[in-house]
């Protein structure tokens, strides 16, 4: 036993003298380390005033030292940032759902602002604005060296004043203007209608409306419909939506899991991590359904749709998504601004981060572009197509009622309108196909058939 006990305490004294024999370098190396970050702050000083002193014009220290920190910031990643007191009383604003502006949401890229997605119902919509596009120049003045938040702030004004922006877009040989008028952007976080037999869900952004919204829109699209058996299913189309709130798109994916993860965020610290989990209840009543997404798809959007394809819930068809997989903090500082710093990656259920890869589709699809015969109405000449109705003395169909013709005339009327929708959106269209191929094989459990 006194061995025990000895062997026990001649443990305890060499693990004593082992940490002594470590920590006094670790020391030194910390004491160095400080050292050099105040022999970098005397620097910042020494600069700063020498900025004061013998700049060319007159500068103001506030404007100054705000430029520093949005320097440090925005040296990190393109979503931190420093956010003046007007820029974070915008912000709060902005995630209510209405805000003055143009209607698009913006990161960049390279030095150069590029448009995640143009918002629905916007005037930056309005104009054609699309995914993807550059922008170079505001009324002329060149965005490159701006930083993202102050070439926003130069595309901010008035509403009703006109905005010249140029645009550089793949596929155009040269950059054109765009003039925009600014305007207060209401938006409605998600518009409900139903298409055929499917009720299609346009999320266009995640605030503090959308989930209401959501939840309103279904009810009122199944009690219109006579009851969820009429119903083939839900599109929920997250096209050329920039994202938003975290807890939105949480709310969003539970809305229509009844069990598992939804999503997880991790930071520096393994301790700081979160992880969501969906609780019972589906809107959906367990009907398939189809996401919609393309490359202005980023964010909340993802989180969204990455949560429903890992379990399985719907198919993802589109285009590949815009692959922003991170999590940003507003942290208040003093003099009522705020910090925007990026504090975690998010990843998907089954572990994946998206982060610069994006979601990928179960099936792609790509929206073709308008032709220009279709644009310049040119098909409308083209001859119809002769059948054996049209043809004159042709006999009369006696063997249908009244009631069976008015059903065909229905179903065919139904084929024309699908038809059309092909036309005007064929990623839409082709979603629809798909609820409608899944619910006539029967109905899913737990999202499978």
């Amino acid at each position: 036993m006194k061995k025990m006990i000895l062997a026990a305490v001649g443990g305890a004294v060499l693990g004593l003298g082992v940490t002594s024999q470590i920590a006094g370098p670790l020391l030194a190396q910390e004491a160095r380390a400080n050292s050099n970050v105040y022999e970098q702050l005397d620097l910042f000083g020494d600069i700063f005033e020498r900025i004061r002193a013998e700049y060319v014009e007159e500068v103001d220290d506030k404007d100054l030292i705000e430029a520093a920190i949005n320097g440090m910031l925005t040296s990190l990643d393109p979503h931190s940032s420093y956010l003046s007191a007007d820029d974070a009383a915008a912000m709060r604003i902005s995630t209510t759902g209405e805000f003055g502006g143009l209607g698009i949401e913006v990161t960049q890229e390279e030095g150069w602002v590029k448009v995640v997605s143009p918002m629905d119902g916007t005037p930056a919509d309005a104009a054609g604005i699309l995914a993807g596009d550059f922008i170079t120049a505001v009324d002329g003045e060149s965005v490159l060296g701006l930083t993202l938040d102050e070439a926003v702030t130069l595309m901010r004004g008035p509403v009703g004043a006109e905005i010249i922006i140029t645009v550089v877009r793949e596929g155009e040989s040269e950059p054109f203007d765009v003039s925009i008028i600014r305007d207060t952007i209401k938006l409605t976080a998600v518009r409900s209608r139903t298409e055929g037999e499917a009720v299609v869900l346009r999320v266009t952004t995640f605030n503090e409306q959308t989930f209401p919204n959501l939840e309103e829109g279904i009810a009122e699209q199944i009690e219109a419909a006579g009851g969820i058996d009429n119903v083939d299913g839900i599109v929920l189309d997250l096209r050329n939506n920039p994202g938003g709130l975290l807890n939105q798109a949480i709310f969003v994916s539970d809305a229509f899991l009844d069990a598992g993860e939804i999503v997880s965020t991790r930071g520096r610290d393994p301790v700081d991590g979160d992880r969501f989990n969906a609780t019972p209840g589906d809107l959906a009543q367990g009907k398939p359904i189809v996401v919609l997404i393309n490359g202005g798809s980023a964010s909340a959007s993802e989180i969204v749709a990455g949560a429903l394809q890992d379990h399985r819930r719907a198919i993802v068809v589109g285009t590949n998504s815009f692959g922003k997989g991170s999590v940003q903090t507003v942290l208040p500082v003093q003099g009522d601004g705020a910090m925007r710093l990026t504090t975690a990656r998010y990843y998907t259920p089954s572990g994946r981060s998206i982060q610069a890869l994006g979601i990928s589709p179960d099936i792609i699809v790509e929206q073709p572009r308008p032709t220009d015969a279709a644009l310049d109405g040119e098909d409308e000449d083209a001859p119809r197509q002769r059948t054996e109705a049209g043809l004159r003395g042709s006999l009369d169909n006696d063997s249908l009622s009244e009631d069976e013709i008015r059903q065909i005339e229905e179903d065919r009327a139904r084929a024309e309108a699908a038809a059309q929708l092909r036309e005007d959106d064929y990623q839409l269209a082709y979603a629809i196909d798909i609820l409608k191929g899944l619910n006539a094989l029967g109905p899913l459990q737990n999202g499978k058939p």
